[in-house]
């Protein structure tokens, strides 16, 4: 950027959605302008040099894709972009930048409770606490058993190192089989995903939404997996079936399931899987934690530091792939 005009900074939202805090000191640096749909969007887009884009399942941008007539970087301020990923973006050199490492560990957490609420049966006790029912029960052992991470980028990463801390034997799935890693036992290719689900007892879906993931998780994957394995999906929900999940419940193919994100968001209230005591459901939560917002606009306003200086951005996207790394 040599130009001695201000940068345009354009913020897209949900119609819903507050300002991003701590937004306000980029004021002395660009000149910014605010959308939260696709008409506001088609206004502010012309002369925007730069977008941050905080509603990840919009389709705004898309729509309004032809006003954009300066833009050179997007910024989401989620670790998903695959709403981002239309052709004439992929297609353009219009720079992807998301916001990998901010949930990582929040979401590593999320895991490993959910885990620990399967081998300990917290589900079931809490069901009996609400009955005033003292009923003594033995539980599981979480040490010494294997969990299979399918997508071994920045957030499987650090579900392996959790896992692993408690003595279980995290394995990853990744595009390509990796010989050492530091957090996994072992790093496999995708082609070795329904061998892998053969052997796991714990199957974590933490890849991108990619054509290559979406409905990955269908009738073949369940019967893959041991009777006694639980999924947990805190990816995206299109890449279960949730129809094939249903059913893989209903006639015992996998024994349960935790779920924060669905096909359908969110979740009506007479779908069938609120009624399963073998499922553990939270609402597209798994990474939120208290101050997110904050963090999520500190992390953009450092990479708009390095841009507006000319520097490398970090967390770019390739958007061939469809994720970051």
């Amino acid at each position: 950027m040599t130009e001695s005009r201000k940068p345009v900074v354009t913020v897209l939202t949900a119609p819903d959605d507050p300002t991003p805090p701590g937004i306000e000191p980029l004021k002395d640096q660009a000149e910014l302008r605010f959308a939260c749909d696709e008409q506001s969007l088609r206004e502010t887009l012309p002369g925007t040099d730069v977008m941050m884009v905080t509603d990840f399942r919009t389709e705004a941008l898309e729509s309004a894709w032809a006003s954009a007539d300066r833009l050179q970087w997007i910024h989401a301020t989620s670790a998903g972009v695959d709403a981002l990923m239309f052709p004439a973006l992929i297609d353009s050199e219009v720079t992807v930048t998301n916001a990998r490492g901010i949930f990582d560990r929040t979401i590593a957490e999320y895991v490993l409770c959910t885990i620990l609420m399967f081998a300990k049966d917290f589900p079931q006790s809490l069901r009996l606490q609400a009955k005033r029912q003292w009923q003594h029960r033995d539980t599981e052992r979480a040490e010494g058993k294997q969990v299979l991470v399918v997508g071994a980028g920045s957030i499987g990463r650090q579900i392996g190192r959790l896992v692993g801390a408690i003595g279980m034997h995290p394995h990853g799935i990744a595009r390509t089989a990796r010989e050492s890693d530091p957090d996994f036992d072992a790093v496999h290719s995708n082609e070795a995903l329904y061998e892998q689900l053969e052997q796991a007892d714990f199957v974590v879906i933490a890849a991108p939404l990619t054509p290559q993931t979406e409905g990955l998780f269908d009738e073949k994957a369940f019967a893959s997996m041991k009777k006694s394995a639980r999924l947990i999906n805190i990816g995206r929900g299109p890449i279960v079936n949730t129809e094939a999940l249903i059913k893989a419940l209903d006639d015992g193919e996998i024994a349960g399931a935790a779920l924060d994100v669905f096909e359908e968001e969110p979740l009506p209230e007479d779908h069938p899987l609120w009624t399963r005591e073998n499922v553990i459901m939270t609402a597209h939560m798994a990474g939120d934690f208290i101050g997110w917002n904050q963090a999520l606009t500190e992390q953009f306003l450092d990479n708009f530091k390095r841009w507006s200086q000319g520097g490398e951005l970090f967390n770019l996207v390739n958007k061939k792939l469809g994720y970051a790394g």
